[in-house]
């Protein structure tokens, strides 16, 4: 299993920006997608963006599509999502996770696909 610490969540008006960071533990090597997933009070959690690792695919919610940008640092075994012209409907617990086993097209926003997941990181965005 991987280890995994979200940080740079905050608070922030409506239009602006914040990057949350994902850092991995050494296993990271073995992961090949790394995915953000956010619940917000009422809702379930919904698939944000992901990333194959070991490559330059990206996945994204239509609804932050243009908006977020999901990258990564392997020298720091990092992921980071950057989170621009936020929207109070952005407002939610961000969390990362971790696949193992793949990431591809038809599945990559399923909760199932992840073992490993941070402890979250709060994002609110007031208008």
């Amino acid at each position: 299993q991987v280890q995994l610490v979200e940080s740079g969540g905050g608070s922030v008006q409506a239009g602006g920006s914040l990057k949350l960071s994902c850092v991995a533990d050494e296993y990271y090597l073995s992961v090949n997608c790394m995915a953000w997933f956010r619940e917000a009070p009422g809702q379930g959690r919904e698939a944000v963006a992901a990333k194959y690792t070991a490559g330059t695919m990206t996945y994204y919610a239509d609804s932050v599509k243009g908006r977020f940008t999901v990258s990564q640092d392997n020298a720091k075994n990092t992921v980071y999502l950057e989170m621009n012209s936020l929207k109070p409907e952005d407002t939610a617990m961000y969390y990362c996770a971790a696949s193992s086993l793949r990431c591809m097209p038809s599945t990559w926003f399923w909760q199932s696909e992840y073992t490993d997941w941070g402890q979250g990181t709060q994002v609110t965005v007031s208008s």
